[in-house]
């Protein structure tokens, strides 16, 4: 991908030198959970999950955040697709007339404090509705890539769209309203999980095509978007854990599933395409 360091970190919150983040909530049941939500993204991990602490900030200190050549990178390449991001969304949410507002993005090492609650590193990239912003442990770059089998800048891009879709859902009301039909019908609460997690891998696409018309994209970089999106499907997550593959538990789509709703807002470059709650 073609991208260009130095770009505004307006929207950066960098807690990488925070240290004493309190995890009293959160057991070893608890930890355990995370992981596994870990291992289908996050996105909005705080709706159902009880054991998150919410004792914030208690004997946090910041202290000076070292950083390797390579993680400095990686905060100027986060930099420039959040940039990006936001400024297509910026242009793009209007003609359907709403009007988008930046979200931040918060940097961190091993747990950090939201205002959903507190979260280890394990707990993937995620979105916190309550303030608006999004949460990543640069080290998961490298999980990604070495555990998920997905490599390339465009996949770690595709991680940073795909939260800022949930931060357009917000914006939209619709998580809102998923959540409340879920409260409603509980029995359809994952099918209701899935379809706003692939609206988020639309959106997503929606603003890879806009990288596209741009001449940003290298050959490979659809490949790589699309890897990411097939690696994190629930089925393929879970026949990776060695347990039976249970359709009725998934929350965030099959891997054939990711794959098309990113590749139809890649190929669409519009929100409209993504209306995952009105299709079967």
């Amino acid at each position: 991908m073609r991208w260009s360091p130095g770009g505004s970190k307006r929207n950066i919150e960098d807690r990488r030198g925070q240290r004493g983040v309190g995890m009293k909530g959160i057991g070893a049941g608890g930890g355990l959970i995370l992981l596994v939500l870990s291992l289908i993204f996050g996105g909005d991990i705080f709706s159902g999950a009880g054991p998150v602490s919410t004792d914030m900030g208690a004997g946090v200190e910041q202290g000076p955040i070292e950083e390797t050549a390579a993680e400095r990178e990686n905060v100027e390449f986060v930099t420039f697709v959040l940039n990006d991001a936001q400024e297509v969304w910026t242009r793009v949410l209007p003609r359907y007339g709403t009007q988008y507002r930046e979200a931040q993005l918060v940097l961190f090492r091993d747990a950090v404090d939201s205002a959903c609650g507190t979260a280890p590193a394990a707990a993937g990239p995620f979105y916190c509705p309550l303030d608006e912003k999004m949460y990543i442990d640069l080290s998961f770059f490298d999980e990604l890539h070495t555990r998920f089998g997905a490599p390339g800048d465009f996949a770690q891009a595709y991680v940073i769209a795909h939260e800022i879709g949930h931060h357009v859902q917000h914006i939209l009301g619709t998580n809102q309203r998923v959540r409340q039909l879920q409260e409603a019908n509980p029995r359809e609460a994952n099918d209701l999980s899935v379809r706003l997690e692939l609206q988020a891998d639309c959106f997503a696409g929606v603003w890879g095509n806009s990288t596209e018309q741009r001449r940003l994209l290298d050959p490979g970089d659809v490949e790589e978007g699309l890897a990411a999106a097939a690696a994190i499907g629930d089925d393929r997550l879970q026949g990776q854990s060695g347990g039976r593959v249970n359709p009725e538990s998934f929350t965030h789509g099959t891997s054939a599933q990711r794959v098309t709703w990113f590749r139809r807002g890649f190929e669409s470059g519009s929100p409209e395409a993504c209306d995952t709650f009105n299709t079967r």
